[in-house]
């Protein structure tokens, strides 16, 4: 696998060697001891997947104090775009975020550390979402920061009318309002 550092430190884009010919294509998604080596040591204890049609805006999700997660993200069918925004208050490029496109075709994946808030956004009719996370999901320290905050300079590529998301995310703060580490 290639891991790639993005401008913000501690995020990764992952990209796998992809083995194809006639019949289709082998990969490996995920190497402990590698990962490891190239980017930290992180336990993932779970893996989650979502199905999202055109247009859905997930995030910016992450979860407070002792319950926050790491990520590693990818897209088994379809296409998104994938934000992770700084929430590092101490950090260089607190605020900041990084955007990659995952698809079924590029195969990339994003790691987005701890102390992250996440989020994307479907490109194509439809799109399945399966991320590893390191912590296990409490309710109680979900917070959410909303996807189009002017503050945090996010340019979505989707026009805003075409833009679904759900009420719990409507209601997110904005990153001055934000719960941050």
């Amino acid at each position: 696998m290639n891991y790639i550092k993005t401008a913000i430190e501690g995020v990764y884009i992952i990209e796998p060697k992809v083995f194809s010919d006639s019949r289709g294509y082998f990969m490996e998604t995920w190497k402990q001891a590698e990962f490891n080596e190239n980017v930290y040591k992180v336990d993932f204890m779970q893996e989650n997947e979502s199905k999202s049609s055109y247009g859905v805006v997930r995030g910016l999700h992450y979860q407070r104090g002792e319950f926050s997660q790491a990520k590693l993200v990818r897209v088994i069918r379809g296409c998104v775009v994938d934000v992770a925004v700084d929430l590092r208050r101490f950090s260089p490029t607190f605020g900041k975020h990084v955007m990659v496109e995952l698809s079924d075709t590029n195969k990339r994946q994003l790691f987005i550390p701890r102390g992250f808030a996440h989020g994307f956004a479907v490109l194509s009719d439809e799109a399945i979402f399966t991320y590893k996370v390191d912590n296990v999901y409490a309710p109680q320290t979900e917070a959410c920061i909303r996807w189009n905050d002017p503050a945090l300079g996010i340019e979505w590529p989707l026009p805003e009318a075409d833009v679904m998301t759900s009420e719990k995310d409507m209601r997110g703060v904005t990153l001055s309002e934000a719960d941050t580490f």
